[in-house]
């Protein structure tokens, strides 16, 4: 099984990260062929609304900005599953991954489908009150219910719960993996 694990945040070895570490490593104890990537390197920026609003993301399933947006898209695509993970930022994800996930809804839910019924997990970390975790989570799963990608799990772990919630991560990784023996 591919697993996709997409993560952003740009702190490097925060609770963002240590949520991905954990979730890669219940993904790996399953046998997972891991793809991770950090959306903060990537180089994905936000989209343009060319062509009147709708451009080739509509006709054709790309986009016309030549940044790193094709290579993430086609690790999603090729991708048995995906992992999200994102740090909370005014009770919403991370702008580097929302920009990334508007534009792979205007080229998946129009043109392309590859995404349909793929299972995906989400996790959103806050490292801050931990007021934003639950609202960042149902906007990501509403935005990737509209390109039909199937949330199975959705977690918040905030600075408050990191104690209990890592090693249930590594524990949801596991059960991840499993939805795909």
């Amino acid at each position: 099984m591919k697993i996709t694990v997409i993560y952003s945040s740009a702190n490097s070895d925060g609770l963002t990260a240590s949520a991905k570490d954990r979730v890669v490593a219940g993904l790996k104890e399953k046998g997972a062929e891991i793809h991770e990537i950090w959306l903060n390197q990537a180089d994905i920026r936000m989209c343009q609304a060319c062509g009147n609003g709708w451009g080739t993301c509509r006709s054709d399933g790309t986009c016309v900005i030549q940044d790193g947006f094709a290579d993430v898209y086609a690790a999603v695509q090729e991708a048995d599953g995906v992992v999200f993970v994102t740090a909370v930022y005014w009770h919403d994800m991370t702008e580097c991954l929302k920009a990334f996930i508007d534009r792979m809804r205007r080229c998946d839910r129009h043109h392309n489908h590859t995404l349909d019924g793929k299972k995906v997990m989400i996790t959103a970390c806050a490292g801050g009150s931990g007021n934003g975790v639950t609202r960042c989570l149902e906007v990501m799963e509403y935005a990737l219910d509209k390109m039909n990608m199937k949330t199975v799990e959705r977690l918040p772990v905030t600075r408050f719960s990191r104690e209990y919630m890592l090693p249930a991560l590594e524990e949801a990784g596991k059960r991840f993996a499993e939805e795909f023996e």
